[in-house]
């Protein structure tokens, strides 16, 4: 779910505009599909399942549009790291935490994924170094986290600090993934989703089998199947496919909006089928993680100028 940054926005269409809303409620659905599936199964298997099916939804669909596979070992080197990144690691946090704090709290958290890219782009790239716009924009995003997790600290470890702590890990990760992902921006796309996908796949499945077993694992609820399944082709191969399309139509900074909008969809999820409950600080933490990010994409400091002349 990393999305790189980029220096101009294409005017977007309706129909991008409906893509956008689309792929928000297939990763806002993300959240609130694992909630149901880490209920009966361990979440390092819950990742490993949504990502080996996904991985050979997306391979049917390469072979079927007659899409090579790279065969230098260089690419499948620099996918497994893209794999680890991007999928293994925060996969596993963000379903290992959402077995203490519900959709909608995990989504929020997760909303904090670009901070955190700025913060990793401004150490280890000479060419997006972080500006006085941009700090504020993390300054601002990072008041939301301290708003959102400050009355779990007060009450101590015993609370869900160390779930929300997974949760903004896996942002972390996200944002390493983001800067490392940009050495595939002259591979094809499906290629890309699909090796990174087949190499989470090989990095989980020693750690599944040594720790959680399946084979002594209890048959899960129809449900809960149904919501790995529906995590692994909806919130995972089709999104990936809806993000590459508006990628190439509308630009990263204009897909980069999305992330406002996931942690709406995965707070109307959860309250409405989950019975979950959003306290009144999380509302105020998620509004300011929103204005760091409005902050960071630009837009409205250039719409401002534009409409106002300063």
């Amino acid at each position: 779910m990393s999305i790189a940054p980029a220096n101009t926005a294409p005017r977007m269409a309706l129909q991008d505009w409906a893509l956008l809303i689309g792929l928000s409620l297939l990763w806002g659905g993300s959240f609130f599909f694992a909630k149901i599936a880490v209920a009966e199964v361990p979440p390092l298997t819950v990742a490993l399942m949504r990502v080996a099916l996904a991985a050979a939804a997306l391979h049917i669909v390469r072979v079927a549009l007659r899409v090579p596979a790279p065969r230098d070992l260089g690419f499948w080197r620099d996918v497994f790291i893209m794999g680890l990144l991007n999928n293994a690691i925060p996969f596993s946090l963000i379903f290992w935490g959402q077995q203490a704090i519900g959709a909608g709290l995990a989504s929020i958290l997760n909303a904090t994924t670009p901070l955190f890219t700025v913060l990793v782009a401004h150490v280890f790239t000479t060419d997006e170094r972080a500006g006085p716009a941009k700090v504020l924009g993390v300054l601002a995003g990072m008041a939301g986290v301290a708003v959102m997790i400050g009355n779990d600290v007060v009450a101590g470890l015993g609370g869900h600090l160390w779930a929300e702590l997974a949760i903004l890990a896996a942002a972390l990760s996200y944002g390493f993934a983001g800067v490392f992902g940009r050495r595939f921006r002259d591979r094809p796309p499906l290629v890309v989703a699909s090796g990174q996908l087949t190499g989470s796949t090989c990095l989980l499945l020693l750690p599944v089998l040594l720790i959680d077993q399946p084979w002594a694992l209890a048959m899960p609820s129809l449900s809960t199947m149904g919501a790995i399944v529906a995590l692994a082709l909806l919130s995972t191969a089709l999104a990936y496919v809806i993000f590459f399309r508006i990628l190439r139509r509308a630009g990263s900074t204009n897909l980069s909006l999305v992330t406002l909008l996931i942690p709406v969809s995965a707070l109307l999820l959860g309250v409405l089928f989950l019975g979950e409950v959003i306290e009144p600080h999380h509302l105020i933490g998620m509004g300011l993680i929103g204005s760091g990010l409005v902050i960071l994409d630009g837009r409205l400091w250039r719409f401002s100028r534009a409409a106002f002349g300063f």
